[in-house]
């Protein structure tokens, strides 16, 4: 494979031979290049294997515990148990490895840019090569509808438009020209130069290869992409932190029992086996498997409302978000230009563009007086936007095609709204001549014939539209230049309009023959989505702070996060690009700015790594929004990464964690809302499980301090935490009725899953069935003489009941014990039924009976182990009832 592409110095750019601009490189040039430099292919990343994702699954401390477990059953003979432990790490393992098999490539979208040929001069002809192999110097032939295949320098232009809104942010396509650029200019002001990847929209040229392959822009962000580590997950880390104090109670619980039991003269053997029960007790052995089920629930969820998530611990750590990244074009606004103000004889109008269900465009005002809006002046200025116009539009209305550049597109729209019969219009007006749209006279003019006279229409600047017009006086003119420039402030991309009828045929020059009647304006704007607005106030609601960073212009970017309610209508703040490069941010002034500013503007990818860096630094759980190429290291770089499906490039969904399939930026709550209600169910499954397991913990330790013998064996433990936990904790794990969490803020990202409340509310569960527990196995023992393994079947099922009542202690708040979310959660009556149905099973089952070592009991012994169920739930509520949950 060649050597990957790389910049060119200036010593090396100034030691290559010459392109002939007529006839090109020579092949025996091109070739000495390609070998030189490399193909213009960007570096394939290699993939995360398999066997890397299958190693993360087992690569957890709870899993350590599990399997230096099953050695130690193995080594003292208990083989039984220990394959019951291997196979719980199995099945945690491969049911992980499954639901994130799908997500091992990030790079391979990016290689699919590369797969266009590309026209180039060589040997003095027109050929055309793949272009991965285009090289240093090669010049290209631009026609509308190419991708660019490389960073190039503009040789020739005509009416050269190209939409790089993937690459800078731009809703608006760029209008490229000769003129140099200045070498620091932000992406979308460098007018002379074109990048791989961006697309022609209209006009047609010429341009040098400068860059090639991983140098050219595209290339930089495809590095950045895949530099750009993605730290562990919220969840991940907490269940880890998690693991790491159940590792510490198992060490202190077994050890001092050994310590205890040796003091003690006991039998070393059963030591041991005691000391591998605790630890089996200890660690829920369901609840990453639990965890792992939660999560995948929610992602179906999601799902159903479009949301495809492509790693399970993303759906949790979107609940946690506090902070969202969101790009302007296309996920704020629907990245298409629309006519938005008109002005035309001193009157303005905010409109608004649009089509009915059967596609029939329509024409509201919005503000100004509606009687005016289809006077003859108005009427005038929406047939000159027809008339001086190259675009194309379908004449159907419904499944419209639209060819051109997109303001054309959106005046030809606006026409037809203002009730413009296009064909008939062009049909009337014969076109005669056209003055192209250049950057030396900034404005487009054509000559039409209609019947015996003739129109001019111009269209441009309005600058130099308004020097060619009648004036009565300069004041006028003034006037209009003032408006000009505060519909630019507001962010609309301005247009002026004018004409000139006459009977005898114009020259040559036909704009500057006579002086022309001036017309009025048109402002343009991407226009905002239409429940963006509320999805908003419902990320304020739940405390979530949204913040726009997009390549676009300043301007633009306040107009439309004012439009959305992103910000206030009297915000001004917006910082740009060229302030984040003077920026100190270990500097408190600099840093109170950018903690202030919600509208961040001709921003970089690689600034927007710096500023998701700086609020993950803060402590927050970043999100980012996007759509284009310039978004996928951001995407990746983030917390949680989230991209457009319909909109956006294979680039940024393959970089992003989950993908909105309806583009729609109130799914985003949806799965902030869903993100919420899993991280409290896992952390009221965890509660239950650790309660469960403490109550296991609790009752050896507790019988082995008072030498009342052994209450459980090891793999009567791990059949409880395996069947009678596991099945209710996965019932708690698929609740989705919690309505009041997206009223609250987000929770602290630097609090534990568990908090100190849980934690007193675990061990006071735990205690509360230990003493129930215990109390029965003493008075069968003791009191009712049964023998020692009558009083183990007694504790295996008094546990394992209390156990599943144990989950109607759930619920929070201060709902009624008999209505709320854990009673009206179907999953929980299926979970208890399974489970006393496998209790039955395994007392009436010899086979089973033989394997756990139970023993048939007569109706005194069952009502004891009835007691001992119910007794922990009723202690548990009367103590609510005077100290109420939270």
């Amino acid at each position: 494979m060649s050597e990957k592409p790389r910049p060119v110095t200036s010593a090396e750019s100034d030691s290559l031979p010459s392109t002939d601009f007529k006839t090109g490189l020579s092949s025996q040039e091109a070739a000495l290049r390609i070998a030189q430099f490399g193909l213009n292919e960007l570096e394939q990343v290699r993939p995360e294997s398999i066997w890397s994702i299958l190693l993360r699954q087992v690569n957890s401390i709870i899993v350590w515990i599990l399997a230096v477990a099953a050695i130690v059953s193995f080594f003292l003979g208990d083989n039984l148990e220990g394959f019951a432990v291997i196979a719980v790490i199995l099945i945690n393992a491969l049911t992980g490895f499954i639901l994130e098999y799908n997500a091992r490539q990030s790079m391979e979208a990016l290689r699919k840019l590369d797969t266009t040929p590309a026209r180039v001069l060589r040997d003095g002809k027109i050929k055309e090569v793949p272009s991965d192999q285009l090289t240093l110097g090669d010049v290209l032939i631009l026609e509308a509808g190419d991708l660019i295949p490389a960073d190039a320098l503009i040789l020739e232009e005509n009416q050269l438009t190209i939409d790089e809104s993937a690459l800078t942010g731009e809703s608006v396509p760029s209008q490229k020209s000769t003129d140099a650029s200045p070498e620091d200019a932000p992406l979308g002001d460098r007018h002379n130069r074109l990048f791989k990847g961006t697309a022609i929209t209209n006009g047609n040229g010429k341009a040098i290869v400068t860059q090639i392959g991983q140098a050219t822009e595209l290339g930089k962000i495809a590095s950045m992409v895949s530099e750009a580590k993605r730290s562990a997950t919220p969840l991940e880390a907490k269940l880890d932190a998690l693991g790491k104090v159940l590792i510490w109670v198992t060490l202190g619980m077994a050890t001092l029992f050994l310590i205890v039991g040796f003091l003690r003269g006991q039998e070393i053997k059963q030591l041991i086996e005691t000391a591998v029960a605790l630890a089996i007790a200890a660690i829920p052995e369901g609840m990453s498997v639990v965890a792992t089920v939660a999560l995948a629930y929610g992602m179906l969820r999601l799902a159903k409302k479009k949301v495809i998530v492509k790693r399970l611990s993303a759906v949790e750590t979107l609940g946690g978000t506090n902070v969202i990244f969101t790009d302007k074009t296309g996920t704020l606004t629907q990245n298409k230009i629309e006519v938005q103000a008109l002005r035309a004889t001193g009157n303005d109008f905010t409109v608004r563009v649009h089509t009915d269900k059967a596609g029939a465009p329509l024409l509201d005002v919005t503000s100004g007086e509606p009687t005016l809006i289809h006077s003859p002046e108005l009427e005038i200025l929406a047939r000159i936007g027809a008339l001086v116009n190259n675009a194309q539009l379908d004449s159907k209305k419904s499944d419209r095609k639209e060819m051109g550049d997109p303001v054309e597109i959106a005046l030809l729209l606006y026409a037809r709204a203002a009730g413009i019969d296009l064909h008939k219009l062009h049909r009337e007006y014969h076109r005669q001549a056209e003055q192209a749209f250049s950057s030396d006279t900034r404005l487009m003019a054509t000559l039409h014939q209609v019947g015996s006279e003739y129109f001019i229409g111009v269209k441009g600047a309005v600058e130099e539209v308004s020097a060619l017009c009648h004036w009565d006086n300069q004041q006028d003119r003034d006037k209009e230049l003032e408006i000009s420039e505060r519909m630019a402030a507001d962010g609309l991309r301005t247009l002026a309009f004018a004409y000139r009828q006459t009977d005898t045929k114009p020259g040559e020059d036909f704009t500057h023959d006579e002086k022309l009647t001036y017309a009025g304006l048109i402002g343009f704007l991407d226009p905002p989505r239409k429940e963006v607005t509320k999805s908003l106030n419902a990320c304020h609601k739940a405390g979530i702070k949204v913040i726009m960073v997009t390549g676009d212009h300043p301007a633009t970017s306040l107009k439309i996060a004012k439009q959305v309610g992103l910000v206030e209508e009297d915000e001004l703040l917006v910082l740009t690009g060229k302030d984040l490069e003077s920026f100190d941010f270990s500097s408190a002034n600099d840093q109170k700015k950018m903690m202030e500013c919600h509208v961040f503007a001709r921003v970089n990818p690689a600034q927007k790594l710096d500023m998701i860096d700086f609020y993950q630094k803060q402590g927050d759980i970043v999100g980012m929004t996007g759509d284009g190429v310039n978004d996928a290291p951001a995407l990746k770089k983030s917390d949680i990464g989230i991209a457009m499906g319909l909109r956006g490039t294979a680039v940024a969904a393959e970089a992003a964690d989950m993908v909105l399939k309806d583009d729609s930026f109130a799914s985003i709550v949806h799965a902030i809302e869903q993100g919420r209600v899993i991280f409290e169910n896992i952390r009221k499954f965890i509660v239950f499980l650790l309660s469960c397991n403490m109550s296991e913990i609790f009752v050896v330790t507790f019988a082995g301090f008072l030498n009342v013998g052994s209450p459980l064996l090891p793999l009567q433990i791990l059949f409880i935490n395996i069947i009678t936990d596991v099945f209710p904790a996965l019932a708690l794990g698929v609740g989705k009725d919690n309505k009041n969490l997206m009223k609250s803020e987000p929770r602290d990202p630097k609090q534990p899953i568990l908090q100190a409340a849980d934690w007193r509310r675990i061990v006071f569960y735990a205690l509360v069935m230990t003493a129930s527990v215990l109390g029965v196995y003493w008075y069968a023992i003791d009191q009712l003489g049964f023998s020692p393994e009558e009083g183990n079947t007694v504790t295996f099922y008094a546990l394992s009941l209390a156990q599943l009542l144990h989950v109607f202690n759930m619920y929070s708040g201060k709902l009624h014990f008999f209505n709320n979310e854990i009673t009206r959660n179907k999953f929980i009556w299926m979970a208890l039924t399974l489970c006393i149905a496998i209790m039955l099973v395994t007392y009436y089952t010899p086979f089973f009976r033989q394997i756990l070592s139970l023993q048939l009991l007569d109706v005194q012994a069952l009502e004891l182990i009835l007691v001992a169920g119910i007794a922990p739930v009723l202690v548990t509520q009367t103590v609510r009832l005077f100290f109420p949950i939270k």
